[in-house]
C-alpha cells in the first residue's frame, strides 16, 4: 500500500476556495469540459474564470446534466 492510500479521503479533497492555485486561469482541460457541459445544459459560460470557479461550475453543470455521476 502506498502512503497516499493511507490518507483519509476528506484530507485529500480541498474546497476550490482553499486551493493555492485557485486564482490562476482555468486549465485547458477545464475549459474544454466546461464547454461540453455548458452546451448540454444550454448555458453560457462567464469569461476569465479561475481554476476554482471552473471547478465549482463543473460540479454545478454535472449535477444539471447528470454527467460525471457513477453508474
Amino acid at each position: 500500500m502506498t502512503p497516499k492510500q493511507n490518507i483519509p479521503a476528506d484530507n485529500r479533497i480541498k474546497d476550490p476556495k482553499d486551493w493555492t492555485t485557485g486564482d490562476e486561469p482555468l486549465t485547458g482541460a477545464q475549459e474544454s469540459y466546461l464547454e461540453t457541459l455548458a452546451a448540454e445544459a444550454k448555458e453560457n459560460l462567464p469569461d476569465n474564470m479561475t481554476k476554482a470557479e471552473a471547478s465549482e461550475k463543473i460540479e454545478e453543470l454535472q449535477e444539471k446534466t447528470g454527467r460525471g455521476k457513477e453508474q
